[in-house]
């Protein structure tokens, strides 16, 4: 996939969002081989701690949980805070749905829509912490006898985990180091510095959440700005080629 093919996106598959960046083999397999590392580890060790117990060795909600910290590792809802912080407040509402909604109907939806306003006051927006949410609210008679100690185990034992395996496995990948700051990527092109004030002004007037750190959108500016310059300096070099007489 090339930068013509982005361009020239149909209209039903920017209706449908189908995302056409060019993404290399490489970083899908091991996006995979990942996502396959996060699950074994935190089921394993969630077998040998829990397994002899009533709680659960695995909260399902790591699934997604596992694709978005492999598959989008520097994404703005992967790192740490969104992660540790969303599981965490996403499970205490849902735990308390569970117990003091007694209509379940009530309690799931409850349970998601205030760990969604919970998670955005918060600034720890992670989508399948309302999957955590709605799994705690529908638990059943065995998650309500363990009350809130779900919330401690299996639920954030499972996501300290996952956190430390994304840390492990990622780390012999210098462009992929988890969380972000950790990365190593190629320097951009000196541009003109963007204030971090105009960023928060340009942000705010989308007002929407945005899946991109500052630091991303500094580097694409970067990167955009910089092979702009290079095609319209190699664009003058074959007008004088042509004309040396033309204009500089």
């Amino acid at each position: 996939m090339n930068s013509r093919d982005l361009a020239t996106q149909s209209p039903w598959q920017k209706l449908l969002g189908i995302e056409l960046s060019p993404v290399r083999h490489r970083e899908r397999l091991v996006s995979a081989l990942g996502a396959f590392v996060g699950i074994l580890v935190v089921f394993q060790l969630g077998r040998e701690v829990l397994g002899g117990g009533p709680s659960p060795v695995m909260v399902l909600s790591m699934g997604s949980t596992a694709a978005m910290l492999f598959a989008v590792p520097h994404g703005a809802l992967s790192q740490p805070w969104p992660i540790f912080g969303g599981h965490l407040v996403s499970g205490l509402v849902g735990i308390a749905c569970l117990l003091y909604v007694p209509d379940a109907l009530l309690a799931a939806s409850l349970a998601v829509g205030l760990a969604v306003g919970a998670m955005h006051y918060l600034r720890c927006v992670h989508p399948p912490a309302g999957a955590t949410a709605l799994a705690a609210a529908l638990g059943g008679e065995s998650v309500r006898a363990m009350g809130f100690g779900f919330v401690v185990a299996p639920l954030m034992f499972n996501v300290v985990i996952m956190l430390v395996v994304a840390v492990a496995f990622n780390a012999p990948f210098p462009w992929r180091r988890y969380p972000v700051i950790l990365a190593r990527r190629p320097p951009c092109p000196a541009v003109e510095t963007i204030a971090h004030e105009d960023f928060v002004f340009a942000l705010s007037q989308l007002d929407s959440f945005i899946d991109v750190s500052e630091e991303d959108l500094l580097r694409i500016y970067g990167l955009a700005t910089g092979r702009h310059g290079e095609v319209a300096a190699r664009a003058v070099k074959a007008a004088r080629t042509i004309n040396p007489v033309a204009p500089p």
